[in-house]
């Protein structure tokens, strides 16, 4: 019985489905990291497309901490399809973040996030996910 569930759940879950989050959630946090770096006036920044940016995010942090879950304790297809749904949607939210920054401190902001995205701890893709502990990966 455990094999079926096993099964079954990796033929639902995608097998890159982890990295692709973990991957999406370090990229908003260098973006975010190169904003606050960067400078730039509150009331300067698109505050719309942070707040989407931000939704986007937190779905990703939840999908991190479902993937942790017990067999049968969520439903899956539903996970798996909003995930990628969100997943979808981040990199063209990054891409308004980073329209909407004033274009005096776009190129500022393109030197800093490849930096800061460089040296970010892949441990870091786990901020803020309940319970997760990423050492264990």
């Amino acid at each position: 019985m455990i094999r079926r569930r096993s099964s079954r759940r990796a033929a639902s879950v995608p097998r890159d489905l982890r990295a692709r989050l973990e991957h999406a959630r370090l990229e908003t946090l260098a973006l975010l990291r190169a904003l606050d770096q960067a400078a730039i006036a509150p009331r300067d920044l698109p505050h719309v497309a942070l707040a989407a940016l931000a939704r986007l995010d937190t779905d990703c942090a939840e999908a991190l901490w479902a993937l942790d879950q017990p067999p049968g304790a969520l439903d899956l297809a539903a996970m798996v399809r909003d995930t990628l749904t969100s997943l979808n949607a981040l990199g063209e939210i990054r891409a308004h973040v980073r329209i909407g920054v004033p274009a005096a401190s776009r190129p500022r902001l393109q030197t800093l996030e490849p930096l800061i995205r460089a040296i970010l701890d892949p441990r870091e893709a786990y901020n803020d996910v309940h319970g997760a502990n990423p050492q264990n990966r």
